[in-house]
């Protein structure tokens, strides 16, 4: 994605302020810039791998989403994931959408790919989702979708309003799959 495309975004797209209260969302040029930039320097390390969300009608970027925090656990040398190319478990996060975005199902349809993606393809054991605890909104959906919340993580990272965020933390299971991409495909 180029940044000419971000920037008819921006300018399509002026933000809703209370949308974007709990996440950090790139603003104008020079901070989708960066952002991007990041996404694609983690990508190169191995410990991300990003996307934007495009809406297939017209072909317009209305956000993105990335996996993250990619693990590679140390098996025993005899066990059978040993060795195993693709990740043990993920988190996926760094998810926003435009304001002409929201409630439109393109969040979900993304969560359908890619946990289809890493628990069919990758294998993984484990996806985790994190929101800050104040966000209801986010909490819910991820509930909604099946992720189990396992607790609050204090001071966890850096929250939108750049105050120390206390972070809700969620995951599906492997096991938990058929279930989860039951209510996903509704």
């Amino acid at each position: 994605m180029t940044s000419g495309t971000f920037r008819a975004w921006r300018v399509r797209r002026r933000p809703i302020r209370s949308l974007y209260e709990w996440s950090l969302v790139p603003q104008g040029v020079p901070e989708m810039t960066r952002y991007v930039e990041t996404a694609l320097s983690w990508r190169d390390s191995g410990t991300a791998l990003p996307f934007a969300i495009v809406r297939q009608r017209d072909g317009e970027a209305i956000g993105s989403t990335r996996f993250w925090n990619i693990e590679h656990w140390a098996w025993p040398p005899e066990h059978p994931r040993q060795g195993r190319e693709h990740p043990d478990a993920c988190e996926i996060g760094y998810t926003w959408l435009a304001a002409s975005a929201i409630r439109t199902g393109a969040n979900t349809e993304a969560k359908l790919l890619m946990l289809t993606h890493a628990f069919e393809v990758w294998g993984v054991l484990r996806v985790c989702l994190h929101t800050d605890v104040r966000n209801e909104r986010s909490r819910r959906a991820i509930e909604r979708i099946g992720g189990k919340f396992e607790g609050v993580l204090r001071a966890h990272r850096m929250a939108a309003d750049f105050t120390p965020r206390d972070s809700a933390r969620y995951s599906i299971l492997h096991g938990e799959w058929p279930e989860v991409k039951l209510r996903l495909g509704k």
